[in-house]
């Protein structure tokens, strides 16, 4: 393949790689640590990650196990996951912290679904970008022939064709699990 196919591959492969982080962050009805990834808390004047000042287990399906590293911190992640608008509460047991998941209604699952359907248009708009982008500098190129750069954006199309396919896949996913009481 092209030097150029390459590239734009490796871009392509970031954006789905970003979505599949993304929907982490979705609640399914289980419990997962990965909720709490994007959750940052005040520590000693900055802003940290949960997961970097504390381990998250999960003992139970429905459970998260929250254990900071310094038990003066548990007052701020408390505060954390509460403001960050999960909907779950935190349950302050001293040196570690419980966090029950409820099971999600039907409406619920539906909203979180239409979540993640947004997130993976988003990662679909990003790869179109990325594919009008390279097919705009190989237009502008003087130094290729014109079937070169028929060639090149054909891989092109076919390289974002497979993002696109990854992108759906993902997403089924996660919809899936979503939907699953």
């Amino acid at each position: 393949m092209d030097e150029i196919v390459l590239e734009a591959k490796e871009r392509l492969a970031k954006c789905v790689t970003s979505l599949a982080n993304e929907l982490t962050t979705l609640r399914t009805g289980r419990a997962s640590p990965a909720m709490l990834d994007r959750v940052e808390c005040e520590y000693y004047g900055d802003k940290i990650a949960i997961n970097q000042i504390s381990s998250i287990s999960s003992p139970e399906p429905r459970q998260l196990l929250i254990k900071p590293y310094d038990k003066g911190d548990v007052k701020a992640i408390v505060a954390a996951i509460a403001a960050a608008n999960l909907g779950v509460n935190p349950v302050n047991e001293g040196d570690s912290i419980r966090i029950t998941v409820a099971p999600l209604t039907e409406d619920t699952r539906r909203e979180m679904v239409k979540k993640a359907k947004a997130m993976s248009e988003e990662a679909k708009v990003a790869a179109r970008n990325v594919r009008r982008e390279y097919v705009d500098f190989v237009k502008d190129a003087d130094d290729m022939t014109d079937d070169y750069k028929e060639r090149v954006q054909d891989d092109l199309q076919k390289v974002v064709d497979e993002t696109m396919k990854q992108i759906e896949d993902t997403f089924a996913i996660k919809e899936k699990e979503i939907m699953t009481v």
